[in-house]
């Protein structure tokens, strides 16, 4: 797929998926022309809305799913032909959980195990998952008594036990409460430290900002892909709040008399600013009484992902 194919642990270029219609509804496309690389040993994210394309990405990038266009290389091996081969590399955590609610945790690890052969290695695997994820205190309690974040760090234990390359985690902090999700990035960075590739899909802005290199994912379609830093740099300005009583006819007067022009979201009106802080004063003036609240802020991805999309980040996936 070209030089420096080697430094990949993916490369995509025009994926396309199209679900077709049921029952009276119109064929759907799930993915159009999508294309990226993700280097070996970083945490890459796709950022988007339930609905706009992640789980069916997701699932080509498993192997449960085959893209109908495009080409597909992961840790150099080519898809579909040759996933029975790559299998073996990969770690999946999906968004429902995999656990066996009825095992302990150590029964499910081994469990896990035996099903990829690991033989004589088994226990001593197994023990050392404990304890990188400090689990070794909760190996004899049943999973179905576990927290959320409990088991999520089991999940992911149980998904590198056979020493994948690539670990694919599909909504990761679904679920979780802010402690937790601190918790399992620690662990993320902790194995890009050791050289894990991690690729991972989320709506959160939080999780998202912790990546390495994102992709922006909406309606199928990749919109944007960089560094955390650089996709927010290029929105241009600081991001200015409004909270009003009467959103659509102060809009309206905002693109008229001083050239801007907002995002409505309910009573709350957005836009970008050069010179947000002296902007707030003539606000004040040119509307007095009619403005609730005012904000300022540096953008952050969701701003970005407003000004490629003229949309938040909503709910439904695909």
């Amino acid at each position: 797929m070209g030089e420096g194919g080697h430094s990949l642990a993916i490369r995509a270029e025009g994926l396309g998926f199209v679900y077709p219609g049921r029952r009276g509804r119109p064929a759907r496309e799930a993915l159009v022309e999508v294309s990226f690389d993700v280097e070996r040993g970083e945490i890459f994210g796709f950022l988007g809305p339930n609905g706009g394309g992640k789980s069916t990405l997701f699932r080509i990038l498993s192997t449960l799913l085959e893209a109908q266009t495009g080409r597909l290389e992961i840790l150099g091996v080519a898809l579909p032909r040759e996933a029975p081969r790559l299998r073996r590399e990969l770690g999946v955590v999906f968004q429902s959980p995999s656990l066996d609610p009825h095992l302990t945790v150590r029964e499910n690890l081994l469990t896990q195990g035996r099903l990829y052969g690991l033989g004589r290695d088994l226990a001593a695997r197994v023990g050392e998952q404990l304890q990188r994820f400090d689990l070794g205190e909760r190996a004899g309690d049943l999973v179905r008594t576990l927290s959320g974040g409990l088991a999520r760090r089991v999940e992911i234990a149980k998904a590198l036990l056979h020493q994948p390359r690539l670990l694919l985690l599909d909504e990761p902090a679904s679920g979780l409460d802010p402690r937790a999700r601190r918790a399992l990035w620690g662990q993320l960075e902790r194995l890009r430290g050791e050289g894990v590739t991690v690729l991972l899909t989320t709506h959160f802005i939080e999780e998202a900002a912790g990546c390495d290199r994102l992709a922006l994912i909406d309606e199928g379609r990749l919109i944007v892909s960089g560094t955390p830093g650089e996709l927010e740099d290029e929105v241009g300005g600081d991001v200015v709040t409004l909270t009003v009583s009467d959103p659509a006819a102060l809009a309206g007067e905002l693109e008229a008399l001083l050239g801007l022009v907002p995002s409505v979201y309910g009573r709350t009106l957005r836009f970008e600013h050069r010179d947000a802080a002296r902007l707030l004063g003539r606000l004040a003036e040119t509307f007095p009484g009619r403005i609730e609240a005012m904000s300022v802020a540096r953008p952050t991805l969701e701003d970005v992902f407003i000004a490629r999309t003229g949309h938040g980040l909503t709910t439904g996936d695909t």
